[in-house]
């Protein structure tokens, strides 16, 4: 299994870099006519006045408060995702008396539940009454699991997904992984609300772990291009590894990964690697397909600090925030951005332990629009999910100040007619774009004196060169070098650009 991984690896892999074009022949990057954002360094040879910006959501207010009898405090490990016109929502229900900030001096605990909630355009969320499970007398309510007794807990992080294998039957069309520590158990259902164990108590992966393995939500799809599912969970780093400047060990929660052809026997899972950036305590992982790019794996990890505490009277220390990685084959993800994608923001209680864990799963909620979820106020009464907001492919862009800067690509074949440029400029900036042959030379009809000048705010701007020009060139004038190696030199002012694509 490991040479399929290593072939996987070697066909996502970055090309060379070189440092004159004009000398060197670089095999060109076949992007064919798919979304490429600038995430990472894939496309860019060169970059001077330019830099890869890490972009900020915007809060769009709350959108499920966890209010219910058999919801609660520590309501929490949300996952979502799209289901044909329809979006999905499974998470825990339950109340943990030893962790509420609450005036009530005998709060009630209950164990936890999953609950399912769904909405049509990812902004309204309903809580559907399924008559599924009986709850403190009562089957009024929208839970699809509640744990047998005597049996291993499955309710503390149970993560769902639909699966997209075509050899899946029906029958098991939805699938969940389910577990607190070990074992990890797997669930399957033909609706996706009423399941069934699939192998009983039986753990999926039992070789290669560590410290606590699955303490949150273990995330699993199918991935065509390896014709496997994918699977990443948390386990922990200990001992000479720790690297952590906590002043006790608390070890270095960090994400493994793994590959089955079958969803029942797994290969030894495998570290994955952030490169050489320091090992901080990821508390979840947060990855997730992106939709509009499913080349390109996002992960939003809650990052756990444990050792600073904010509000003294608080019985449990850590305050937590989320950042922003990206990966091309799930084993090597670029951690570039250390900052922090959410931060817990003004509201002091979410400076409380364990908080700010974003949902697993971004949905688009509109043409120009992409939604994250965030739980907020975690162990507080007042515990709810708050959606977050970034422009569509607008995670990272390549950002220029008023002086302006130069982005210059590696060598690259595209398939289609038109370019579409995502980017955003001021009222005084400016992109423009010159497209060369692959020795960095020039195209006749795409120098940078002939290039359109592109402002504004779009999502998927047409660049004409024919509109540039008193001859137009023709109606289609990348049509003759579609196919063939070519360079994109971007010339950026007070300007993000997020993505580009060809059609």
């Amino acid at each position: 299994m490991r040479t399929v991984l290593n072939a996987f690896c070697l066909l996502v892999s970055v090309a060379t870099v070189v440092a004159n074009p004009a000398e060197v022949s670089v095999p060109p990057l076949d992007i064919g006519s798919r979304v490429e954002m600038f995430l990472d360094d894939y496309l860019i040879e060169s970059m001077e006045g330019v830099r890869l910006k890490l972009q900020q959501p915007r809060s769009a207010g709350k959108v499920l408060s966890f209010d219910q009898p058999w919801e609660g405090n520590t309501s929490d490990y949300p996952n979502v995702f799209q289901d044909g016109d329809r979006y999905r929502m499974y998470y825990r229900g339950t109340q943990h008396g030893d962790y509420l900030m609450s005036p009530d001096p005998d709060p009630k605990d209950h164990p936890p539940i999953i609950a399912y909630a769904e909405s049509l355009d990812g902004i309204r969320w309903q809580r559907p009454n399924l008559g599924i499970f009986e709850f403190q007398g009562s089957k009024d309510n929208n839970i699809v699991w509640i744990d047998k007794p005597g049996d291993q807990t499955i309710t503390d992080c149970m993560y769902v997904f639909r699966d997209m294998n075509p050899a899946c039957p029906d029958s098991q069309r939805y699938k969940a992984l389910g577990g607190s520590s070990f074992p990890l158990v797997a669930l399957v259902s033909a609706d996706g609300l009423h399941w069934t164990e699939l192998q009983g108590q039986k753990s999926l992966i039992t070789e290669g772990l560590h410290g606590n393995p699955f303490d949150n939500l273990t995330v699993v799809f199918w991935e065509p291009r390896l014709n496997r599912y994918v699977m990443f969970f948390r386990d922990a780093h200990r001992g000479g590894e720790n690297r952590s400047p906590a002043p006790r060990n608390f070890g270095n929660r960090s994400i493994k990964h793994s590959t089955s052809p079958d969803f029942i026997e797994w290969d030894d899972p495998q570290w994955v690697d952030f490169g050489g950036t320091p090992l901080e305590e990821m508390y979840t992982n947060g990855i997730t397909r992106y939709s509009r790019a499913p080349h390109m794996y996002l992960a939003f990890p809650k990052r756990f600090v444990p050792w600073r505490t904010l509000i003294a009277d608080i019985p449990h220390e850590g305050v937590s925030d989320a950042v922003f990685m990206s990966s091309r084959d799930g084993l090597n993800w670029d951690r570039r951005f250390m900052e922090a994608f959410i931060r817990p923001g003004r509201d002091r209680r979410n400076w409380v332990h364990r908080n700010n864990m974003p949902a697993i799963g971004i949905l688009p909620t509109s043409a120009d629009e992409i939604s994250l979820y965030v739980v907020r106020n975690y162990t507080f009464p007042t515990v709810h999910l708050e959606r977050m907001v970034v422009r569509t492919d607008g995670f990272v862009s390549a950002h220029a100040g008023y002086e302006a800067g130069e982005l210059l690509t590696k060598p690259l074949v595209f398939k289609g007619d038109n370019l579409e440029l995502n980017f955003a400029t001021s009222a005084a900036g400016s992109i423009r774009l010159e497209i060369q042959d692959s020795r960095g030379n020039p195209l006749s009809g795409f120098a940078l004196e002939e290039s359109p000048l592109i402002w504004g705010d779009e999502i998927e701007h047409p660049v004409s060169w024919a509109r540039s020009h008193a001859k137009a060139i023709s109606d289609a004038p990348l049509r003759r070098i579609a196919g063939k190696p070519v360079r994109l030199r971007f010339v950026v002012k007070d300007a993000d650009l997020y993505s580009l694509r060809f059609r």
